[in-house]
């Protein structure tokens, strides 16, 4: 087994990875920067950030049925150029809607990677290294998130508009990505079921395995050809025989995006903010937080074809659920101080000189201070009190919040990150894979945009004890949805998992 080569060319795949980690977290940096230069409200900052997803939507639903009937390697690709694309125009933009299709443009690239690159690597994979190898997609999703995390944070002082250099420096790991995918293979799966080049999928396999690793291989494929009549349809992947699989694939998809992951990511220095911190320190604490992420999904790597999918499933899901609720129970059992000390940090002379009628009052939530403050202020001021000012209020144990959004990030790592995207690859069956994993993939964006979109809203309106509640309940609810449905993958080989789910 040449195990050098197939990590070598399974880690240049995964590249897209690394950019689709990169893309999702270099705009926690920039929202300051751009709410101001846009002069955005809650709603439009929310879509400026969410509208990534809505072009991932559209790379899901494309790069699927363009993968199989293109290849593999032509679609990953195409989705280098859209990021290198977008980094150079949203950097660019002068005007709110140039700067949403720059980003919408980055979306369909991470829709696109996000769902072929774990696929092609589940194809070129032996079944014993699978579960290791696909997840280093998410290992670089997770490097792409630090790296972002650590750019910001030193691009974030520049003189300027540092938000475009924070926005603009993706293009150069994109143009190195387009690059590095010459060097990859086609898919030797693919080859054999679409064009039937069996000689040339035979090199690949020799190179990954040797001869008797190819000889098996290709016979393997072949039967599985045999027993598919037709390439699957949309309507297949509702039919009794597609039932359980499909309860698992979106139960997954929805849990994965629903527990909250992206509001962490994208709105990382903004909740550190909410709990007091300062700019400087929730930089930094974003920072921890990426490489949290990153030395819990080595982690999972290490244990994923070793532990299995399902146990990772219910420890990380049970912990999220803990880490969530600590979080709830820190905002809820924190108070709002109006005093001459955070008086002071308002700059708006007009808005402190209302507020000290409120002078040397405690509240003990959000709503409490909102409603106090609500009489004195007018409606633009008060918009701009729960929005910017209410930080400087909030007396809270905010390293309880850390804890618990570092441990809540731990236990995503090693469980519902990777996890999903490896289940995702094995449980299709090969004919329809393509078509299923993009409808999936379309659907796990668009309830990453709902949270994306609302979380703003949301910690405005409803205050962060109520946010982060829900989130822990979704998180409980996923943990019972992993005992009753999911099933163990470790060490099949794709056409056994096939059979196993569709019998």
């Amino acid at each position: 087994m040449n195990k050098s080569y197939t990590l070598f060319i399974s880690f240049i795949v995964a590249l897209g990875g690394f950019l689709l980690g990169f893309d999702s977290a270099v705009i926690s940096g920039a929202i300051s920067g751009i709410r101001t230069y846009f002069e955005m409200s809650d709603w439009e900052l929310g879509f400026s950030v969410g509208c990534v997803i809505f072009g991932a939507m559209a790379g899901n639903i494309v790069a699927g049925p363009m993968s199989d009937k293109f290849g593999r390697k032509k679609v990953l690709l195409i989705t280098a150029m859209l990021f290198t694309i977008s980094a150079l125009w949203s950097a660019t933009a002068t005007t709110y809607v140039s700067f949403v299709i720059a980003r919408i443009i980055g979306g369909i690239g991470i829709g696109g990677a996000i769902l072929i690159a774990p696929i092609y690597i589940a194809e070129i994979a032996p079944p014993k290294l699978r579960g290791s190898l696909v997840s280093l997609n998410q290992l670089n999703i997770v490097i792409g998130i630090s790296v972002a995390y650590f750019s910001n944070y030193f691009l974030k002082d520049l003189e300027g508009e540092s938000w475009r250099w924070m926005l603009g420096v993706e293009a150069i790991p994109a143009m190195f990505y387009f690059i590095a995918l010459f060097a990859v293979p086609r898919s030797p799966r693919w080859l054999i079921q679409r064009l039937n080049l069996v000689k040339i999928a035979e090199k690949v396999l020799i190179k990954i395995g040797g001869k008797e690793y190819a000889q098996l291989t290709i016979e393997e494929i072949q039967r599985g050809i045999a027993k598919k009549e037709a390439k699957g349809t949309f309507s297949d992947l509702f039919s009794s025989r597609m039932k359980t699989i499909m309860i698992i694939a979106l139960g997954i998809a929805f849990f994965q995006q629903i527990t909250g992951i992206n509001a962490i990511f994208y709105y990382a220095p903004t909740i550190f903010e909410q709990a007091g911190g300062s700019t400087d320190s929730s930089f930094l604490q974003a920072i921890v937080v990426g490489l949290t992420n990153l030395v819990f999904t080595l982690v999972a790597i290490r244990l994923i074809d070793k532990l299995g999918r399902k146990p990772l499933l219910i420890i990380g899901t049970t912990a999220m659920t803990i880490a969530l609720t600590m979080a709830t129970l820190a905002f809820n059992n924190a108070t709002y101080d109006i005093n001459s000390s955070t008086l002071e940090k308002i700059e708006n002379q007009e808005m402190k000189t209302a507020l000290t009628a409120l002078e040397g009052e405690t509240y003990n939530s959000q709503n409490e201070i909102f409603e106090a403050v609500g009489p004195l202020l007018n409606e633009a001021q008060l918009f701009s009190f729960k929005r910017n000012e209410i930080k400087n209020f909030i007396s809270i144990n905010a390293t309880m919040v850390l804890i618990a959004i570092l441990l809540y990030v731990a236990a995503f790592a090693i469980s519902l990150g990777p996890v999903m995207w490896t289940l995702l690859s094995e449980i299709f069956p090969g004919n329809i894979k393509g078509i299923a994993i993009s409808v999936v993939g379309f659907f796990n964006s668009l309830v990453s945009y709902t949270v994306t979109q609302f979380f703003p809203w949301e910690l405005t309106n409803l205050g962060p004890t109520v946010t982060f509640a829900i989130y822990a309940g979704m998180a409980l609810l996923s943990l019972v949805f992993v005992k009753k449905y999911v099933i163990e993958t470790k060490g099949k080989s794709l056409e056994e998992v096939e059979e196993l789910l569709t019998n």
